[in-house]
């Protein structure tokens, strides 16, 4: 995701990258989060096509309730875990709300106006 930030995507994100109160971590998401507390402002999951953990067995440990709590401990109050899916899994958002997040599932099209629905959870940690 950083390299396509840096890349072909960085019309997007202009200059937001280097700016001073910006830090990018490429390292294993579950090592970082249960290392951390209350010390980042967002976490994106991109992993596999959703919750179900496809592509390893290990990614299912990020989106169950132990790896979703220790997302939260992570994030600071009032921030964001961005989770997106390839479709909606109800089991997922119901997870999310009892490990501590208000949810907004957001439905929204691969491309702008057209292409596959994809699903991305905000969960917001509370104030």
């Amino acid at each position: 995701m950083v390299a396509w930030a840096r890349g072909p995507l960085a019309g997007l994100f202009g200059a937001s990258l280097p700016d001073p109160r910006v830090s990018i971590e490429e390292t294993d998401i579950g090592v970082l989060m249960r290392s951390a507390r209350s010390s980042h402002d967002a976490i994106l999951f991109n992993v596999d096509n959703g919750p179900e953990g496809l592509t390893r067995e290990s990614n299912h440990t990020l989106h169950d309730m132990r790896g979703l709590s220790s997302a939260r401990a992570a994030l600071r109050p009032g921030d964001v875990l961005a989770v997106r899916s390839s479709s909606p899994d109800r089991n997922f958002t119901q997870r999310l709300a009892r490990a501590g997040f208000s949810v907004e599932e957001c439905r929204v099209r691969a491309n702008r106006s057209r292409g596959a629905r994809h699903v991305i959870w905000i969960a917001a940690t509370p104030q």
